[in-house]
Protein backbone atom coordinates (compact mmCIF):
# COMPACT_ATOMS: atom_id res chain seq x y z
CA UNK A 1 0.00 0.00 0.00
CA UNK A 2 0.94 3.69 -0.50
CA UNK A 3 -0.66 6.18 1.07
CA UNK A 4 -0.81 10.10 -0.09
CA UNK A 5 -2.06 12.93 2.55
CA UNK A 6 -2.39 16.34 1.46
CA UNK A 7 -3.59 18.93 3.39
CA UNK A 8 -4.02 22.29 1.96
CA UNK A 9 -4.35 24.66 5.15
CA UNK A 10 -7.33 27.03 6.47
CA UNK A 11 -9.59 25.26 3.59
CA UNK A 12 -13.17 26.17 3.78
CA UNK A 13 -15.51 23.74 2.30
CA UNK A 14 -18.24 26.51 1.44
CA UNK A 15 -15.78 27.83 -0.89
CA UNK A 16 -15.87 24.18 -2.60
CA UNK A 17 -18.56 23.24 -5.59
CA UNK A 18 -18.31 19.32 -3.92
CA UNK A 19 -19.70 21.04 -0.60
CA UNK A 20 -21.78 24.02 -1.83
CA UNK A 21 -23.18 23.71 -5.76
CA UNK A 22 -23.47 28.08 -5.28
CA UNK A 23 -19.70 28.21 -4.96
CA UNK A 24 -18.11 30.34 -7.06
CA UNK A 25 -14.47 29.86 -6.39
CA UNK A 26 -12.66 27.59 -9.43
CA UNK A 27 -11.24 24.72 -8.12
CA UNK A 28 -11.42 22.17 -10.40
CA UNK A 29 -9.11 19.53 -9.17
CA UNK A 30 -10.75 19.71 -5.89
CA UNK A 31 -13.78 18.84 -7.73
CA UNK A 32 -11.81 15.99 -9.50
CA UNK A 33 -10.82 14.16 -7.02
CA UNK A 34 -14.63 14.49 -5.47
CA UNK A 35 -15.74 13.17 -8.35
CA UNK A 36 -13.64 9.79 -8.58
CA UNK A 37 -13.76 9.43 -5.01
CA UNK A 38 -15.21 9.51 -1.52
CA UNK A 39 -16.57 12.85 -0.02
CA UNK A 40 -17.35 13.18 3.71
CA UNK A 41 -20.19 15.58 4.78
CA UNK A 42 -19.73 15.30 8.37
CA UNK A 43 -15.78 15.87 9.07
CA UNK A 44 -14.71 18.23 12.12
CA UNK A 45 -11.55 19.26 13.08
CA UNK A 46 -10.80 18.92 16.59
CA UNK A 47 -8.10 21.14 18.13
CA UNK A 48 -6.98 24.42 16.54
CA UNK A 49 -5.35 25.68 15.18
CA UNK A 50 -2.25 25.28 13.10
CA UNK A 51 0.12 22.82 15.67
CA UNK A 52 -2.37 21.42 17.94
CA UNK A 53 -4.08 20.04 14.49
CA UNK A 54 -0.85 18.58 13.73
CA UNK A 55 -0.42 16.80 16.53
CA UNK A 56 -3.69 15.62 16.49
CA UNK A 57 -3.23 13.82 13.03
CA UNK A 58 0.43 12.64 13.82
CA UNK A 59 -0.61 11.16 16.56
CA UNK A 60 -4.96 10.52 16.93
CA UNK A 61 -4.77 12.61 20.10
CA UNK A 62 -7.03 15.31 21.62
CA UNK A 63 -4.52 17.98 22.03
CA UNK A 64 -6.58 20.53 23.14
CA UNK A 65 -7.69 19.52 26.24
CA UNK A 66 -3.61 19.04 27.78
CA UNK A 67 -1.59 22.18 26.19
CA UNK A 68 -2.11 25.43 23.42
CA UNK A 69 0.69 24.39 21.11
CA UNK A 70 3.62 21.92 21.80
CA UNK A 71 6.00 19.92 20.00
CA UNK A 72 5.44 16.44 19.99
CA UNK A 73 5.91 15.18 23.24
CA UNK A 74 8.09 12.14 24.40
CA UNK A 75 4.85 10.07 25.02
CA UNK A 76 3.57 10.58 21.79
CA UNK A 77 3.22 7.62 19.42
CA UNK A 78 3.48 9.24 16.07
CA UNK A 79 1.95 7.97 12.58
CA UNK A 80 5.13 7.82 11.13
CA UNK A 81 7.46 5.96 13.66
CA UNK A 82 4.84 3.25 14.01
CA UNK A 83 4.51 2.62 10.47
CA UNK A 84 8.62 2.39 10.19
CA UNK A 85 8.67 0.11 13.23
CA UNK A 86 5.33 -2.13 12.58
CA UNK A 87 5.34 -2.02 9.07
CA UNK A 88 9.04 -0.99 7.18
CA UNK A 89 6.99 2.18 5.88
CA UNK A 90 8.91 4.47 4.38
CA UNK A 91 7.62 8.31 4.72
CA UNK A 92 8.12 11.58 3.59
CA UNK A 93 7.02 15.18 4.01
CA UNK A 94 6.95 18.11 1.87
CA UNK A 95 5.79 20.93 3.57
CA UNK A 96 5.89 24.85 3.32
CA UNK A 97 4.52 24.89 6.64
CA UNK A 98 7.26 26.90 8.15
CA UNK A 99 5.48 26.52 11.98
CA UNK A 100 7.02 22.97 12.22
CA UNK A 101 10.52 24.65 11.37
CA UNK A 102 10.44 27.03 14.73
CA UNK A 103 10.28 26.49 18.75
CA UNK A 104 7.13 25.08 19.49
CA UNK A 105 6.87 22.98 16.04
CA UNK A 106 10.17 20.73 17.25
CA UNK A 107 10.02 17.07 16.17
CA UNK A 108 7.11 16.81 13.80
CA UNK A 109 9.38 16.76 10.84
CA UNK A 110 11.97 14.68 12.70
CA UNK A 111 8.90 11.82 12.74
CA UNK A 112 9.56 11.23 9.26
CA UNK A 113 12.33 9.28 7.18
CA UNK A 114 13.38 12.14 4.84
CA UNK A 115 12.01 15.51 4.43
CA UNK A 116 11.61 18.79 2.40
CA UNK A 117 10.97 22.15 3.28
CA UNK A 118 10.13 24.90 1.13
CA UNK A 119 10.61 28.82 2.10
CA UNK A 120 9.16 31.85 2.40
CA UNK A 121 5.13 31.53 3.44
CA UNK A 122 3.98 34.07 6.06
CA UNK A 123 6.74 35.04 8.76
CA UNK A 124 9.29 32.64 7.70
CA UNK A 125 12.58 34.49 8.38
CA UNK A 126 14.45 33.22 5.53
CA UNK A 127 16.33 36.00 3.48
CA UNK A 128 18.84 37.65 5.39
CA UNK A 129 18.34 41.44 4.72
CA UNK A 130 19.87 43.87 7.36
CA UNK A 131 18.28 46.91 5.87
CA UNK A 132 14.28 47.29 5.88
CA UNK A 133 12.50 46.18 2.95
CA UNK A 134 10.25 48.58 1.06
CA UNK A 135 6.66 48.31 2.95
CA UNK A 136 3.98 50.16 1.30
CA UNK A 137 1.04 51.59 2.96
CA UNK A 138 -1.12 48.55 4.16
CA UNK A 139 -4.08 47.21 6.13
CA UNK A 140 -4.43 44.56 8.76
CA UNK A 141 -1.68 42.36 9.89
CA UNK A 142 2.04 42.77 8.94
CA UNK A 143 5.46 41.06 9.48
CA UNK A 144 8.77 42.39 8.41
CA UNK A 145 9.90 38.90 6.80
CA UNK A 146 6.78 38.82 4.92
CA UNK A 147 7.90 41.78 2.77
CA UNK A 148 11.34 40.43 2.90
CA UNK A 149 10.38 37.62 0.96
CA UNK A 150 8.80 39.18 -1.49
CA UNK A 151 11.42 41.42 -2.21
CA UNK A 152 13.28 37.91 -3.73
CA UNK A 153 10.49 37.20 -5.48
CA UNK A 154 9.01 37.36 -9.04
CA UNK A 155 5.37 37.78 -7.79
CA UNK A 156 4.27 37.14 -10.95
CA UNK A 157 5.87 33.31 -11.24
CA UNK A 158 4.16 30.53 -9.56
CA UNK A 159 7.73 28.72 -8.58
CA UNK A 160 8.52 31.59 -6.84
CA UNK A 161 5.53 30.78 -4.44
CA UNK A 162 6.19 27.92 -2.01
CA UNK A 163 2.81 26.02 -2.73
CA UNK A 164 3.62 25.56 -5.99
CA UNK A 165 7.47 24.27 -5.08
CA UNK A 166 5.60 21.97 -2.68
CA UNK A 167 3.78 20.35 -5.45
CA UNK A 168 6.28 20.44 -8.21
CA UNK A 169 8.53 18.53 -5.58
CA UNK A 170 5.93 16.13 -4.64
CA UNK A 171 5.86 15.23 -8.55
CA UNK A 172 9.58 14.89 -8.19
CA UNK A 173 8.79 12.11 -5.63
CA UNK A 174 6.68 10.42 -7.83
CA UNK A 175 8.49 10.13 -10.70
CA UNK A 176 11.33 8.93 -8.21
CA UNK A 177 9.37 6.50 -6.10
CA UNK A 178 6.06 5.24 -8.40
CA UNK A 179 7.31 1.56 -8.93
CA UNK A 180 8.42 1.24 -5.44
CA UNK A 181 5.61 0.34 -2.55
CA UNK A 182 5.07 0.69 1.23
CA UNK A 183 5.25 4.63 1.48
CA UNK A 184 3.69 7.19 3.05
CA UNK A 185 3.64 10.80 1.82
CA UNK A 186 2.69 13.63 3.42
CA UNK A 187 2.61 17.06 1.25
CA UNK A 188 1.80 19.69 3.49
CA UNK A 189 0.78 23.35 2.09
CA UNK A 190 0.65 26.59 3.61
CA UNK A 191 -1.99 27.71 1.24
CA UNK A 192 -4.70 28.77 1.27
CA UNK A 193 -3.87 30.69 4.83
CA UNK A 194 -3.36 34.29 5.02
CA UNK A 195 -1.29 36.50 3.88
CA UNK A 196 -3.57 35.75 0.77
CA UNK A 197 -0.44 35.96 -1.73
CA UNK A 198 -0.45 34.72 -5.40
CA UNK A 199 0.18 36.16 -9.10
CA UNK A 200 -2.19 38.44 -10.50
CA UNK A 201 -3.38 36.68 -13.29
CA UNK A 202 -5.48 34.58 -10.39
CA UNK A 203 -7.30 37.22 -8.53
CA UNK A 204 -7.85 38.68 -12.20
CA UNK A 205 -9.98 35.41 -12.40
CA UNK A 206 -12.44 36.90 -9.67
CA UNK A 207 -12.38 40.69 -10.89
CA UNK A 208 -11.06 41.91 -8.05
CA UNK A 209 -10.65 45.33 -8.27
CA UNK A 210 -9.48 46.97 -5.38
CA UNK A 211 -7.95 50.10 -5.30
CA UNK A 212 -7.11 50.67 -1.09
CA UNK A 213 -4.11 49.95 0.66
CA UNK A 214 -2.37 46.49 0.32
CA UNK A 215 -4.44 44.32 2.42
CA UNK A 216 -3.81 40.45 2.19
CA UNK A 217 -3.70 39.53 5.89
CA UNK A 218 -6.95 40.81 7.88
CA UNK A 219 -6.37 41.03 11.76
CA UNK A 220 -7.95 38.45 14.02
CA UNK A 221 -10.67 40.04 15.10
CA UNK A 222 -13.85 41.90 14.62
CA UNK A 223 -14.43 43.26 10.71
CA UNK A 224 -14.16 46.98 10.88
CA UNK A 225 -13.73 47.29 7.60
CA UNK A 226 -16.38 48.17 4.41
CA UNK A 227 -17.93 45.98 1.96
CA UNK A 228 -15.64 46.32 -0.86
CA UNK A 229 -12.80 45.23 1.40
CA UNK A 230 -14.33 41.65 2.53
CA UNK A 231 -15.30 41.47 -1.49
CA UNK A 232 -11.50 41.98 -2.24
CA UNK A 233 -9.93 39.62 0.76
CA UNK A 234 -12.58 37.02 -0.47
CA UNK A 235 -11.37 37.15 -3.61
CA UNK A 236 -7.66 37.45 -2.99
CA UNK A 237 -8.00 34.11 -0.60
CA UNK A 238 -9.97 32.61 -3.97
CA UNK A 239 -6.72 33.55 -6.30
CA UNK A 240 -4.71 31.61 -3.49
CA UNK A 241 -6.82 28.84 -3.38
CA UNK A 242 -7.08 29.13 -7.16
CA UNK A 243 -3.07 28.67 -7.29
CA UNK A 244 -3.04 25.82 -4.93
CA UNK A 245 -5.72 23.54 -7.21
CA UNK A 246 -4.02 24.29 -10.57
CA UNK A 247 -0.64 22.64 -9.21
CA UNK A 248 -2.71 20.01 -7.16
CA UNK A 249 -3.86 19.33 -10.50
CA UNK A 250 -0.34 18.82 -12.35
CA UNK A 251 0.35 16.42 -9.00
CA UNK A 252 -3.26 14.28 -9.98
CA UNK A 253 -1.92 14.50 -13.89
CA UNK A 254 1.66 12.94 -12.71
CA UNK A 255 -0.54 10.67 -10.78
CA UNK A 256 -2.42 9.78 -13.50
CA UNK A 257 0.47 9.62 -16.41
CA UNK A 258 2.44 7.27 -13.84
CA UNK A 259 -0.44 4.99 -12.77
CA UNK A 260 0.04 5.48 -9.36
CA UNK A 261 -3.67 5.29 -8.25
CA UNK A 262 -2.81 1.08 -8.32
CA UNK A 263 -2.43 0.60 -4.73
CA UNK A 264 -2.80 3.67 -3.49
CA UNK A 265 -4.86 5.52 -0.78
CA UNK A 266 -5.09 9.67 -1.16
CA UNK A 267 -6.80 11.95 1.35
CA UNK A 268 -7.11 15.49 1.12
CA UNK A 269 -8.02 17.71 3.68
CA UNK A 270 -7.16 20.84 6.17
CA UNK A 271 -6.98 21.79 9.48
CA UNK A 272 -9.78 23.95 9.92
CA UNK A 273 -11.62 26.59 8.43
CA UNK A 274 -11.22 30.42 8.18
CA UNK A 275 -13.44 33.07 8.60
CA UNK A 276 -13.68 35.82 5.70
CA UNK A 277 -16.14 38.17 7.04
CA UNK A 278 -18.99 35.82 7.81
CA UNK A 279 -20.28 36.47 11.28
CA UNK A 280 -18.68 39.92 11.58
CA UNK A 281 -15.05 38.40 12.07
CA UNK A 282 -11.95 38.06 10.54
CA UNK A 283 -9.64 34.81 10.66
CA UNK A 284 -9.54 32.31 13.91
CA UNK A 285 -8.78 31.85 17.41
CA UNK A 286 -10.64 35.18 18.60
CA UNK A 287 -14.07 34.33 18.19
CA UNK A 288 -17.20 31.36 18.87
CA UNK A 289 -16.31 28.10 17.30
CA UNK A 290 -18.92 28.32 13.87
CA UNK A 291 -19.10 25.98 11.84
CA UNK A 292 -17.14 27.54 9.29
CA UNK A 293 -14.00 27.07 11.53
CA UNK A 294 -14.42 23.47 12.59
CA UNK A 295 -16.93 21.78 9.59
CA UNK A 296 -14.13 20.54 7.17
CA UNK A 297 -13.73 18.77 4.22
CA UNK A 298 -12.66 15.76 3.56
CA UNK A 299 -11.69 13.76 0.17
CA UNK A 300 -10.66 10.04 -0.15
CA UNK A 301 -9.82 8.27 -3.11
CA UNK A 302 -8.95 4.33 -2.91
CA UNK A 303 -7.58 2.20 -5.24
CA UNK A 304 -10.57 1.09 -6.40
CA UNK A 305 -11.50 4.79 -6.68
CA UNK A 306 -15.37 4.42 -4.80
CA UNK A 307 -17.16 7.00 -5.34
CA UNK A 308 -20.06 8.95 -3.07
CA UNK A 309 -21.09 10.44 -0.06
CA UNK A 310 -20.56 9.81 3.74
CA UNK A 311 -22.09 11.09 6.44
CA UNK A 312 -20.75 9.29 9.24
CA UNK A 313 -19.25 11.88 12.10
CA UNK A 314 -15.57 11.97 11.83
CA UNK A 315 -12.98 14.14 13.05
CA UNK A 316 -9.11 14.74 12.96
CA UNK A 317 -7.77 12.42 15.56
CA UNK A 318 -9.48 9.40 13.18
CA UNK A 319 -6.24 10.48 10.34
CA UNK A 320 -3.97 8.69 12.13
CA UNK A 321 -5.42 5.64 12.93
CA UNK A 322 -6.69 5.71 9.40
CA UNK A 323 -3.26 5.27 7.58
CA UNK A 324 -1.98 2.78 10.16
CA UNK A 325 -5.26 0.82 9.32
CA UNK A 326 -4.62 1.14 5.71
CA UNK A 327 -1.06 0.10 6.09
CA UNK A 328 -2.33 -3.01 8.16
CA UNK A 329 -0.47 -1.92 11.03
CA UNK A 330 -2.21 -1.64 14.59
CA UNK A 331 -3.23 1.43 16.48
CA UNK A 332 -1.22 1.77 19.32
CA UNK A 333 -3.25 2.42 22.81
CA UNK A 334 -3.45 5.46 23.94
CA UNK A 335 -4.70 6.62 19.92
CA UNK A 336 -8.16 8.46 20.99
CA UNK A 337 -9.48 8.44 17.03
CA UNK A 338 -10.78 5.47 15.07
CA UNK A 339 -9.96 4.30 11.22
CA UNK A 340 -12.83 5.38 9.06
CA UNK A 341 -11.55 2.25 6.60
CA UNK A 342 -14.93 1.09 7.17
CA UNK A 343 -16.38 4.19 5.72
CA UNK A 344 -15.05 3.54 2.25
CA UNK A 345 -17.09 0.86 1.26
CA UNK A 346 -20.18 1.86 2.84
CA UNK A 347 -22.09 4.63 4.71
CA UNK A 348 -22.42 3.98 8.43
CA UNK A 349 -22.09 5.43 11.45
CA UNK A 350 -18.28 6.14 12.92
CA UNK A 351 -18.44 8.69 15.78
CA UNK A 352 -21.52 9.27 18.27
CA UNK A 353 -20.46 12.61 19.26
CA UNK A 354 -17.36 14.78 19.29
CA UNK A 355 -15.26 16.83 20.52
CA UNK A 356 -13.18 20.44 19.33
CA UNK A 357 -11.70 23.79 20.63
CA UNK A 358 -9.17 25.69 21.65
CA UNK A 359 -6.87 25.27 24.98
CA UNK A 360 -8.21 27.57 27.47
CA UNK A 361 -11.58 28.74 25.65
CA UNK A 362 -14.64 26.48 25.63
CA UNK A 363 -14.99 22.60 24.90
CA UNK A 364 -17.45 22.46 22.27
CA UNK A 365 -19.33 19.28 21.22
CA UNK A 366 -21.33 18.29 18.10
CA UNK A 367 -23.06 14.65 17.67
CA UNK A 368 -23.83 15.90 14.08
CA UNK A 369 -27.19 17.51 14.77
CA UNK A 370 -26.54 19.59 17.87
CA UNK A 371 -23.46 21.44 18.69
CA UNK A 372 -23.03 22.53 22.61
CA UNK A 373 -20.58 25.06 23.85
CA UNK A 374 -19.68 24.75 27.37
CA UNK A 375 -18.06 28.10 28.75
CA UNK A 376 -15.19 27.75 31.16
CA UNK A 377 -16.06 29.26 34.46
CA UNK A 378 -14.32 32.49 35.57
CA UNK A 379 -11.42 32.25 37.27
CA UNK A 380 -10.95 28.51 36.63
CA UNK A 381 -7.74 26.60 37.09
CA UNK A 382 -6.01 25.44 34.36
CA UNK A 383 -2.70 23.69 33.48
CA UNK A 384 -0.49 23.27 30.32
CA UNK A 385 1.14 19.86 29.95
CA UNK A 386 3.84 19.16 28.51
CA UNK A 387 7.94 17.46 28.71
CA UNK A 388 9.06 20.24 26.25
CA UNK A 389 8.67 23.44 27.28
CA UNK A 390 8.24 25.10 24.07
CA UNK A 391 5.46 27.11 23.22
CA UNK A 392 4.87 28.94 19.80
CA UNK A 393 7.80 30.45 18.68
CA UNK A 394 9.52 30.14 21.59
CA UNK A 395 11.01 28.53 24.52
CA UNK A 396 8.57 29.00 28.00
CA UNK A 397 9.21 31.72 30.19
CA UNK A 398 11.21 31.48 32.10
CA UNK A 399 9.50 32.86 35.65
CA UNK A 400 6.48 30.58 34.18
CA UNK A 401 8.53 27.95 34.44
CA UNK A 402 10.11 28.72 37.72
CA UNK A 403 6.48 28.31 38.92
CA UNK A 404 5.99 25.12 37.35
CA UNK A 405 5.21 22.01 38.89
CA UNK A 406 6.96 18.58 37.50
CA UNK A 407 5.76 15.48 38.02
CA UNK A 408 3.60 13.06 35.89
CA UNK A 409 -0.22 14.51 35.76
CA UNK A 410 -0.98 12.91 32.79
CA UNK A 411 -2.38 9.02 32.53
CA UNK A 412 -1.24 8.98 28.91
CA UNK A 413 2.25 9.87 29.96
CA UNK A 414 3.51 6.76 30.24
CA UNK A 415 5.28 7.60 33.55
CA UNK A 416 7.20 9.95 31.55
CA UNK A 417 7.70 13.38 34.22
CA UNK A 418 6.19 16.57 32.66
CA UNK A 419 5.93 20.07 33.50
CA UNK A 420 2.43 21.26 34.36
CA UNK A 421 2.29 25.23 34.46
CA UNK A 422 -0.81 26.81 35.80
CA UNK A 423 -2.70 29.28 32.92
CA UNK A 424 -5.92 31.06 32.88
CA UNK A 425 -8.89 30.42 30.87
CA UNK A 426 -11.17 32.67 29.12
CA UNK A 427 -13.82 32.76 26.89
CA UNK A 428 -14.26 33.74 23.45
CA UNK A 429 -15.29 37.34 22.32
CA UNK A 430 -18.98 38.26 22.99
CA UNK A 431 -18.94 34.98 24.84
CA UNK A 432 -22.62 34.95 26.51
CA UNK A 433 -23.50 33.62 30.04
CA UNK A 434 -25.20 30.59 28.71
CA UNK A 435 -23.95 27.43 27.32
CA UNK A 436 -25.43 27.90 23.77
CA UNK A 437 -26.54 25.06 21.98
CA UNK A 438 -27.54 25.07 17.89
CA UNK A 439 -29.70 22.53 15.95
CA UNK A 440 -27.19 22.92 13.06
CA UNK A 441 -29.39 20.72 10.76
CA UNK A 442 -32.39 23.11 11.00
CA UNK A 443 -29.92 26.42 11.60
CA UNK A 444 -26.91 25.76 10.02
CA UNK A 445 -25.44 29.51 10.42
CA UNK A 446 -25.99 28.95 13.95
CA UNK A 447 -28.27 32.12 14.63
CA UNK A 448 -30.68 30.65 16.86
CA UNK A 449 -29.24 29.59 20.36
CA UNK A 450 -31.32 27.01 22.63
CA UNK A 451 -31.93 26.87 25.88
CA UNK A 452 -33.26 23.45 26.47
CA UNK A 453 -32.63 22.01 30.24
CA UNK A 454 -33.20 18.47 29.19
CA UNK A 455 -31.38 18.89 26.22
CA UNK A 456 -28.34 19.95 27.60
CA UNK A 457 -28.46 17.95 30.56
CA UNK A 458 -27.99 15.20 27.18
CA UNK A 459 -25.15 16.88 25.96
CA UNK A 460 -23.73 17.59 28.87
CA UNK A 461 -23.49 13.69 29.54
CA UNK A 462 -22.22 13.27 26.40
CA UNK A 463 -19.23 15.59 26.75
CA UNK A 464 -18.25 13.81 30.60
CA UNK A 465 -18.48 10.65 28.69
CA UNK A 466 -16.08 12.40 25.74
CA UNK A 467 -13.21 13.99 28.08
CA UNK A 468 -12.75 10.12 30.18
CA UNK A 469 -12.64 8.29 26.87
CA UNK A 470 -10.09 11.42 25.61
CA UNK A 471 -8.21 10.96 28.71
CA UNK A 472 -8.82 14.26 29.85
CA UNK A 473 -6.61 16.04 32.57
CA UNK A 474 -8.30 16.61 35.97
CA UNK A 475 -8.45 20.21 35.98
CA UNK A 476 -11.05 20.03 32.61
CA UNK A 477 -13.95 19.07 34.53
CA UNK A 478 -14.33 21.71 37.17
CA UNK A 479 -12.97 24.39 34.89
CA UNK A 480 -16.37 23.74 33.31
CA UNK A 481 -18.37 23.39 35.81
CA UNK A 482 -18.36 19.38 35.28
Amino acid sequence: MRTIFITLDSLNRHYLKCYDENAWVQTPNIDRLASRGIVFDNHYCGSMPCMPARREMYTGRINFLETPWSPIQPWDDCLQPELRRQKGTYSHMITDHYHYFHSGGECYHTRFDSWEFMRGQEGDVWHPLVNDPKIPEYAGKNRRAYWVNRAFMDLENDLDYSTPQCFERAIDFLENNHDADNWHLHLECFDPHEPFACPQRYRDLYEDNWEGPHFDWPNYAPVEEDEKAVRHIRKSYAGTLTMADVWLGKFLDKMDELGTWTNTTLILTTDHGHLLGEHGYWAKNYMFDYKELVHIPMIAVTPAQITGRRQGLTTTIDIMPTFMDLHQGERPPHVHGESIRHLFERDEDHHDAILYGYFGKDINLTDGKYTYCRQPLPGSKLYNHLANPCNFGDFENREVLRRAQQGVFLDSAHGIPHYRIETRSKRHHNAPDFNPIYNISADPLQQHPIRDQNLEAQLEEKMQQLLERYDSPQCQYPRVGF
